[in-house]
């Protein structure tokens, strides 16, 4: 079975990559064509936008917070059917936790995918020559294939962007103009996701005018390859089937929104899942688990402080001792109060004793690896806000960095609520989930603090 593969990166971030990928998923789907994205790493808001695009839910592949057998399983699982496969690189194409451990050029070479470039091309015309020579000759285990700019001035510009692919070997698939009417507000980590952009209309108009300027037939033509078919290789990634079926309480909303597809996956494994929405609903629906994860809660802080009877019902679940788990927006939401960057303040839910601030904030970013008694878990750490007046109880485990050294995020627990500001990856990584289920989803089981 043939179908077409490719991975777009760049030689830095903001080269457009995101835009790129937003409009060529879009430009597929109106061909008719069924559209898998993927993104590397761990980035959870450039993959709803993907889903948005195409209409497939975006699948995370990351090398540090799951196995390589686990990412080429997933890999194989959900671009097998798919007409085309779009995988979005993350940063510069040779840029990983530790040089090149877990870039968008091992992810490529780990699932033998060939690569498109997106150059901006502002301010530079035949020195693209030895930038893209560089780029297609540096590491010898992936292919780069093909090459798109942006932010072009004119088609005689692009003539002399063309004329340095010719020079080394690459093809030049076309470009993209200058035209801010195309461009995503960014926030944070990637693209955010805002309620006053009208996300569906810039990736509509990306998909009017790529066609213009990009042959997107002849990117699927070099982008063709055989894909293994299931008889020829085995599932890796089991997914575990749970003898007792949990209700599981799973908040999405504008405000919570920082989730892996195969979080999700694994979860839906356990029992049945309810999605709910602590701006919009008044009461927690009925549960064994509770799970908040993260999102921008101090953008609809005035929103979730005003919605007291939800507020009410999940301090209630929490301090009955049944099983919640909170992640980073959702530790945040637990706090006594949030703090604006404004220096409003927010009553929040009252379950955690700490209240959490945007003001002076500072970036925390990067993987950790969490050792909690007998399990070793995965993540990512990122946020802007820092808790202050903390006095809520930290579980003894150890956290470190992709360095392995130790950092200073803990994972605290009162009662059988559990939160931290790390985002876990159990989608390789189960027992985690089985755990909690296991040992703190019954009000028999209770640890007072």
């Amino acid at each position: 079975m043939q179908n077409s593969h490719f991975l777009i990166s760049a030689p830095s971030s903001n080269s457009g990559k995101t835009t790129l990928t937003l409009g060529l998923l879009r430009a597929l789907k109106n061909r008719g064509l069924t559209v898998q994205p993927f993104k590397c790493g761990p980035d959870y808001i450039d993959t709803q936008h993907h889903t948005t695009a195409s209409g497939n839910p975006g699948i995370n592949l990351d090398t540090f917070m799951a196995s390589e057998a686990h990412v080429r399983d997933i890999y194989k699982q959900y671009s097998e059917k798919p007409d085309v496969s779009v995988t979005e690189g993350v940063m510069g194409l040779f840029d990983g936790a530790d040089k090149m451990q877990g870039s968008s050029a091992a992810i490529a070479e780990l699932l033998d995918i060939p690569i498109i470039l997106i150059i901006n091309a502002k301010s530079m015309a035949y020195s693209a020559a030895p930038l893209l020579y560089g780029f297609k000759n540096f590491y010898k285990g992936i292919s780069v294939v093909g090459a798109i700019f942006n932010f072009v001035s004119t088609a005689s510009h692009y003539r002399f962007l063309q004329e340095a692919c010719e020079e080394v070997g690459i093809e030049a698939l076309g470009y993209l103009p200058k035209n801010e009417a195309l461009s995503i507000p960014s926030r944070h980590l990637g693209l955010h996701i805002s309620a006053e952009t009208d996300y569906e209309s810039i990736i509509e108009k990306l998909a009017e005018e790529i066609p213009k300027t990009i042959n997107i037939d002849r990117l699927l033509e070099i982008s063709t390859r055989e894909i293994i078919t299931e008889q020829e290789s085995k599932s890796v990634s089991q997914i575990p089937v749970s003898t007792k079926k949990y209700k599981i309480a799973f908040a999405r909303d504008e405000a919570f929104t920082f989730t892996y597809h195969q979080n999700i996956e694994v979860l839906s494994s356990f029992g049945e899942i309810t999605f709910f929405s602590p701006i919009h609903d008044k009461e927690l629906p009925e549960t064994d688990f509770l799970y908040l994860p993260g999102g921008y809660p101090e953008l609809f802080a005035d929103a979730l402080s005003e919605n007291e009877p939800m507020l009410a019902s999940i301090k209630s679940y929490c301090l009955n001792g049944r099983l919640a788990f909170a992640e980073c927006g959702g530790l945040m939401y637990l706090g006594k109060e949030i703090i604006t960057s404004g220096g409003l303040n927010f009553p929040m839910a009252g379950v955690l004793d700490c209240t959490t601030s945007m003001e002076n904030s500072k970036l925390n970013l990067g993987y950790r690896t969490i050792q909690w008694n007998d399990l070793e878990l995965r993540g990512h750490e990122f946020h802007y806000s820092r808790l202050l007046e903390n006095a809520s109880h930290a579980e003894s485990v150890i956290i470190k960095n992709a360095k392995g050294m130790e950092v200073e995020t803990q994972l605290f627990r009162k009662l059988n609520t559990f939160a931290s500001y790390l985002h876990l990856y159990w989608g390789e990584r189960f027992e985690f989930i089985e755990y909690l289920l296991k040992n703190c989803a019954s009000n028999g089981f209770t640890r007072s603090r």
